[in-house]
C-alpha cells in the first residue's frame, strides 16, 4: 500500500512539472476570478471595468496549484508564458490606473493585495519583503517615485515588491536590425508579451511586441536571477491589475504556459476582438461625399484613360510568335525602365562599343542588375541573335557574368545581366588608377577568367567562342572575384563541329592573326586574347599604346623584349609592390607570350592554360619552341601594322576602347 501511494505522488508531481495550457479566448475557460475580474460574453478576460466611479481590483489565475520545484530546498523548473493584453481608456485619454502584471504567488486571489499603485499584489505593509515569494512581471503606464519607476511607460521584473529588480521603457527590438521601437501600453492596441525562465542558466527573460509582428529575436529585459529562493514548491499563476476613476479597462485576449518547456504559441486569428473605444461616428459621407466622390471618379476615369493610352505606348514593345518561347528570360521594358530610373544618368554606369550600360533594381525582386541598351536598326537575323541570347543566359559559372535575359522595344535590344559592384577591371590597371591591385589579387583574377574560358571551350553543352576577352570585360564582385562578361560577340556551335563565323569582331590588341586574315574564330582565337590580357594584367598596360614609343605600341613585343635578355620580371607593373610571387609573375608573362604565338596550333589549350595556372603541369620551356619576334607577331608582315594604323586614324575609334565588328554585323547572322 505504502508504495501505490509513492508511485501515485510520484505520477502527480511529473504531470504538474509538465503542465501547459492553452487559452485563445476564455469562454470556456476555469479560471478562478475575484475582485471585478469577469469574462466577458465574447471570451475577453475583464480585469478592471471603466466606470470611473471608484477604484477597482481584478485578479484572475489557473485555479490548480502548479510544481515548481520538487522540493523546499531544491531548484525551480524553467517554465514559460505567453500572453495578449491590452489598456484601453475611455476617450482615448493617455492617462488612466495602474498597469497590469503577469503574478506567480503562493495564493490564488492574493488576499493581502491593495489596491491603486500597489497593482492589487502588495500592499504598504508588506511590499519588498522576502517572506511575499511573489515574482511577478509589471506593465505599468504610471510613474511611482517611492518605488524608483524609471517612466510612466515602462516594463519591470518584481520580486517580492513593486520596487523592480530591473526595468526599462517600453518597446522592443525589430527584427532584421530594425532597431528599438517604443511601444504605449495604454495605447488601447493588443500587444503579446513573453516570459520565460531558464532554471539551468538562472535567467529570466521578458519580450514585448505588438501583436501583428513575430516573436523579437532580443528580449526587452533579461535579468541573471535564481528564482528557487523565491518560488516555492507549489504556486499560482495568473494576472492581476487596478484601476482608479479615470475610465480605464485592463483586458487579457489569451494567455499559455508550460512547466518545463516553451509555451505554445496563442492562434492571434482566434483571440476575442477588443471593444469599440468612444461613441461610434457619425458620417456626413451621404450628403457630402457622394457628390463629390462621383465628380472625382469622372475625372480619375477620364485621366485614367489618358495616362493608361499614354503609358502602353511609352512601354510598347516588339514580341513576336516566335519569342514565346523565350518568355522565362524576355523582361518588361516597364521592369527595366523602373530599375533604371527611366534610364538616368545618374545611373549611367559606362558606355561601351555597342551602347550604354545602367544599373538598375528590379522593382519586384529588388535586384541589383545592368542593363545594355543596344541599337539594332535592321530586323535581319534577329530571331538567330535572340536564340543565342538565351542559350547563353543558360550559362551558369562563378567567373562568368550571369546574362539573365533580354527585351526587345522599338529600335533597341535591352541585355540584363547581374550587377557587379566593382566595375570593369582596366580601372584598377591604367591611367593612375585610385585602387591598385596587388598581386594575390591580379592572380586570383586570372585563374578567374581562365576557369570560365575554360568552361565556355569545353564544360558546356555547346562550345561558346566569347570573341572579347579583355580587361575592359572582366567585371569584379564586391569581393574582387573576376567575372567575365559582355557576350555580345559571342558565338555557339555543337562540340565537334566547325564554327561558321566570317565577320572580323573583336578588340584591336587582342585579334589572332588568322582572325583578321580569314575572319574565322575558334577557341584559339580566344586564347590569344587570353595572351594579351595576361600580359595586360601582369604589365599593368594596354596591349597597343599609341602614345609609346614605336618599339613599345605592341605590349607582346615589349615583354618579348625583355624575355630574349634574360630579364622578363622587369616586364611587370612597376605600381604592384614588393610582395609579389616572383614564380607566378614570371609564369604569367611566359604563359602571356606562349597564348600569342602566331601560330594557332602552338597556342595551349584553356585546359591547359588552367593546369599550368594551378601547377598541375610544368611550362614548356620557351626558348625549346623556337620563339622569336616573328612567331610572335606575324601579323606584322601580314599587313597587320597598316591595318591597326588605319583604324586607329578613323573618327571615333581608339585601341583602348573600341570593338572592331559594327553593331550591324552584330545583329546580322554573321556572328
Amino acid at each position: 500500500m505504502f508504495f501505490k501511494l509513492v508511485i501515485v505522488i510520484l505520477v502527480s508531481l511529473a504531470a504538474a512539472e509538465d503542465l501547459n495550457f492553452t487559452y485563445n479566448g476564455f469562454l470556456s475557460a476555469n479560471l478562478s476570478l475575484d475582485g471585478v475580474a469577469q469574462v466577458t460574453s465574447n471570451g475577453l478576460l475583464k480585469l478592471t471595468n471603466d466606470s470611473g466611479n471608484d477604484t477597482v481590483l481584478g485578479h484572475a489565475f489557473y485555479p490548480n496549484p502548479v510544481t515548481f520545484k520538487n522540493s523546499s530546498n531544491a531548484t525551480a523548473f524553467s517554465f514559460s508564458t505567453t500572453f495578449v493584453f491590452a489598456i484601453r481608456s475611455e476617450f482615448g485619454l493617455r492617462l488612466g490606473g495602474q498597469g497590469i502584471a503577469f503574478v506567480i504567488a503562493p495564493t490564488r486571489g492574493l488576499p493581502g493585495g491593495s489596491l491603486i499603485q500597489y497593482l492589487g499584489v502588495f500592499n504598504e505593509t508588506n511590499n519588498g519583503n522576502a517572506s511575499n515569494h511573489i515574482f511577478a512581471v509589471e506593465l505599468d503606464p504610471i510613474q511611482n517615485p517611492e518605488f524608483g519607476d524609471i517612466n510612466n511607460n515602462h516594463v519591470g521584473i518584481d520580486i517580492n515588491g513593486l520596487r523592480s529588480v530591473n526595468s526599462t521603457p517600453a518597446g522592443y527590438h525589430a527584427l532584421n536590425n530594425g532597431g528599438f521601437r517604443n511601444l504605449t501600453l495604454i495605447s488601447g492596441q493588443p500587444m503579446q508579451v513573453w516570459v520565460e525562465y531558464d532554471g539551468i542558466q538562472k535567467q529570466i527573460n521578458v519580450t514585448l511586441g505588438p501583436i501583428n509582428v513575430d516573436k523579437p529575436h532580443i528580449p526587452l529585459l533579461s535579468s541573471k536571477y535564481d528564482l528557487s529562493t523565491v518560488l516555492n514548491t507549489t504556486m499560482y499563476v495568473g494576472f492581476s491589475s487596478t484601476a482608479g476613476a479615470v475610465y480605464t479597462s485592463h483586458y487579457v485576449l489569451g494567455w499559455s504556459f508550460e512547466m518545463n518547456g516553451q509555451a505554445p504559441g496563442l492562434v492571434l486569428s482566434q483571440l476575442p476582438k477588443l471593444p469599440r473605444i468612444g461613441p461610434k461616428k457619425i458620417s456626413n459621407f451621404l450628403t457630402v461625399g457622394v457628390p463629390v466622390m462621383s465628380l472625382s471618379l469622372v475625372l480619375l476615369v477620364v485621366l485614367g484613360l489618358i495616362y493608361f493610352i499614354r503609358r502602353k505606348r511609352k512601354f510598347a514593345e516588339l514580341l513576336e510568335d516566335w519569342e514565346l518561347e523565350y518568355g522565362p528570360q524576355r523582361f518588361k521594358y516597364k521592369d527595366l525602365y523602373i530599375a533604371t530610373k527611366g534610364f538616368k544618368e545618374n545611373e549611367l554606369l559606362g558606355t561601351g562599343g555597342f551602347g550604354k550600360v545602367y544599373r538598375g533594381i528590379l522593382p519586384s525582386s529588388k535586384i541589383e542588375i545592368a542593363v545594355k541598351r543596344v541599337s539594332h536598326e535592321s530586323r535581319q537575323g534577329m530571331k538567330e541573335f535572340v536564340a543565342e541570347i538565351a542559350s547563353i543566359g543558360r550559362l551558369r559559372h562563378r567567373n562568368l557574368v550571369s546574362l539573365l535575359g533580354y527585351c526587345r522595344r522599338k529600335g533597341e535590344l535591352l541585355l540584363v545581366y547581374d550587377y557587379m559592384p566593382n566595375g570593369s577591371l582596366d580601372k584598377y590597371l591604367y591611367d593612375r588608377p585610385t585602387v591598385t591591385l596587388n598581386w594575390s589579387q591580379r592572380f586570383r583574377v586570372i585563374t578567374g577568367v581562365a576557369s570560365g574560358l575554360f568552361y565556355l571551350h569545353e564544360e558546356w553543352e555547346q562550345v561558346v567562342i566569347h570573341r572579347d576577352v579583355k580587361a575592359s570585360n572582366v567585371l569584379l564582385d564586391g569581393e574582387l572575384n573576376a567575372r567575365l562578361g559582355d557576350f555580345g560577340l559571342a558565338r555557339l556551335y555543337d562540340h565537334g563541329t566547325d564554327p561558321q563565323t566570317t565577320h572580323i569582331v573583336g578588340t584591336l590588341g587582342y585579334l589572332a592573326p588568322e582572325h583578321i586574315r580569314s575572319g574565322r574564330a575558334t577557341t584559339s582565337t580566344d586564347v590569344f586574347a587570353f595572351g594579351a590580357f595576361l600580359l595586360e594584367v601582369a604589365c599593368g598596360r594596354r596591349p597597343i599604346e599609341a602614345q609609346g614609343p614605336d618599339q613599345n605600341l605592341i605590349l607582346v613585343d615589349w615583354v618579348f623584349s625583355f624575355w630574349n635578355r634574360g630579364a622578363i620580371l622587369e616586364a611587370r607593373d612597376q605600381n604592384l609592390s614588393s610582395e609579389f610571387v616572383a614564380e607566378e609573375v614570371e609564369l604569367v608573362l611566359k604563359l602571356g607570350l606562349l597564348c600569342s604565338h602566331a601560330e594557332p596550333t602552338a597556342r595551349p589549350s584553356m585546359r591547359q592554360v588552367v593546369q599550368y595556372l594551378e601547377g598541375e603541369i610544368a611550362l614548356p620551356d620557351l626558348s625549346l619552341l623556337g620563339f622569336s619576334s616573328n612567331g610572335l607577331t606575324f601579323a606584322h608582315h601580314e599587313g597587320f601594322d597598316d591595318f591597326a594604323m588605319s583604324y586607329y586614324s578613323s573618327p571615333g575609334k581608339g585601341f583602348s576602347h573600341s570593338s572592331y565588328a559594327a553593331e550591324s554585323a552584330v545583329l546580322s547572322g554573321g556572328r
